[in-house]
């Protein structure tokens, strides 16, 4: 659209383990040091998300004169690793230790992205070599984000997960809001492939957050009859053999299928057919993200009133809609009024994302929690490049707004999984329960 069982740490001390009960201090979760280097680390990191997101395309569009289809395909490559190693990076990310795979997808992305800056500045940039680093930068994601998702039940408890998620999420909109107007500033002043430098640097920062956690987890333990065939089918088991995970995916799925589509033509239809200046496409991309921190400041009450259940189809119900204003943008009211029905869509979607994300976590065993990400991931994220590519070959044939119209109807209709089934009426999801100590065995 955006997990370990640690409640008993055999052999830990009292800081290593998650916290327990209701949150008596006002900055709750953040008042502890792990998860306030966790929340800095995402801090920063998904500014230097926001200012590349705007970036990277805008150099292919201004510095490289990029065709409609390859802007397209560039779309598609920054997420086709989620299709190509989504599902063993689950398995992988399994067998090791999820912050050491957070320090590394930092360092990997950072490395990645200060090349573009350093062959432009020799002349040497081209599209393929941004082709190249989207893939691999991807790559990193992957496994950076299934690391993330499964570490957060170890930091937190189950418990407290949708605070957290709901915190981190903030986070994001927080970003949303500012990266892209830095963004269109640093492009307008200095250039795009400067301000991608700017993120390669912020993954260097987020990094550093990272190693000062303290908690540790021990190393996993693997069977000597370990497969990785057998595990990842074990993870699309888990998945695809649950009802309500099923419609999930389904309709994540769909909506990021068509999401893409539309986001892939979005920066075309601003700098080229609408002519706006960088400052002002930036100023435009951080409007609808107003919308999302509202949307994460908002999560855990709106799930609490619906019911964690009906939240999950009814955010997207109700704000599907307003991505319909995005085609009809013009220059000035219309482009505003776009801008402002992104925001109430992206509202729903923050809402969606934190009920089902805390959902998937609390269901599922500690040790599938890299599997069932990955796999979510893979079934997901798999369908952004591919709605990449469809934008890239819809705008390059019937135009960029036809492609932007299909992709806001196709949204329409991406409630329906979720609405047809057990999740429509269910307030309170359920949880999975740890398995009991056998006798005899050391206490946590």
């Amino acid at each position: 659209m955006v997990d370990t069982d640690e409640r008993a740490l055999a052999g830990g001390d009292a800081d290593a383990r998650p916290a327990r009960g209701p949150l008596r201090r006002r900055l709750g979760l953040l008042d502890q040091h792990d998860f306030r280097q966790l929340y800095l680390a995402d801090t920063i990191s998904q500014l230097g998300a926001q200012v590349t997101l705007l970036a990277l395309p805008l150099v292919a569009v201004l510095a490289l004169h990029a065709t409609t289809f390859e802007v397209g395909a560039l779309t598609a490559c920054e997420t086709a690793a989620f299709l190509f190693v989504g599902l063993p990076a689950g398995a992988w990310v399994d067998r090791m230790r999820r912050r050491n795979v957070l320090i590394a997808g930092d360092l990997g992305r950072a490395v990645l992205l200060g090349s573009i800056p350093i062959a432009w500045w020799l002349h040497w940039l081209t599209v393929e070599q941004l082709f190249v680093v989207a893939l691999l930068a991807g790559v990193c994601t992957v496994f950076f984000d299934v690391a993330y998702q499964s570490y957060l039940p170890h930091l937190v408890g189950r418990e407290n997960l949708i605070e957290g998620n709901a915190k981190l999420e903030s986070v994001r909109a927080v970003n949303q809001i500012g990266g892209p107007a830095v963004a269109g500033l640093i492009v307008q002043a200095f250039t795009a492939p400067f301000a991608i430098a700017v993120n390669g640097l912020s993954y260097l920062g987020s990094a550093l957050f990272v190693t000062r956690i303290r908690r540790r987890e021990s190393r996993p333990e693997r069977k000597p009859d370990a497969h990785l065939g057998r595990e990842i089918m074990e993870g699309l088991r888990f998945v695809l053999g649950n009802r309500m995970l099923r419609s999930i995916a389904a309709c994540t799925g769909s909506s990021n299928l068509f999401s893409a589509i539309g986001a892939a033509m979005l920066v075309l239809l601003l700098a080229r057919i609408l002519g706006l200046p960088p400052w002002q496409i930036g100023l435009f991309s951080s409007v609808p993200a107003i919308g999302g921190l509202l949307g994460a400041f908002t999560a855990t009450r709106i799930a609490r009133w619906l019911g964690q259940g009906p939240a999950i189809w009814i955010a997207p119900l109700v704000s599907a809609p307003f991505a319909l204003l995005m085609p009809m943008a013009q220059r000035g009211i219309l482009l505003w009024l776009a801008a402002i029905g992104n925001g109430i869509w992206w509202y729903g979607v923050v809402v969606y994302n934190v009920a089902q994300v805390s959902f998937r976590q609390g269901l599922c065993p500690e040790r599938l929690l890299g599997r069932m990400n990955a796999t979510m991931r893979f079934l997901v994220w798999g369908t952004m490049p591919v709605g990449g590519l469809l934008g890239g070959l819809l705008g390059e044939t019937l135009g960029v707004r036809p492609a932007m119209w299909i992709g806001a109807i196709g949204g329409l209709f991406c409630f329906l999984p979720v609405f047809l089934s057990p999740l429509r009426w269910m307030r309170e999801l359920p949880t999975h329960e740890p398995d009991p100590v056998p006798e005899g065995a050391p206490a946590a």
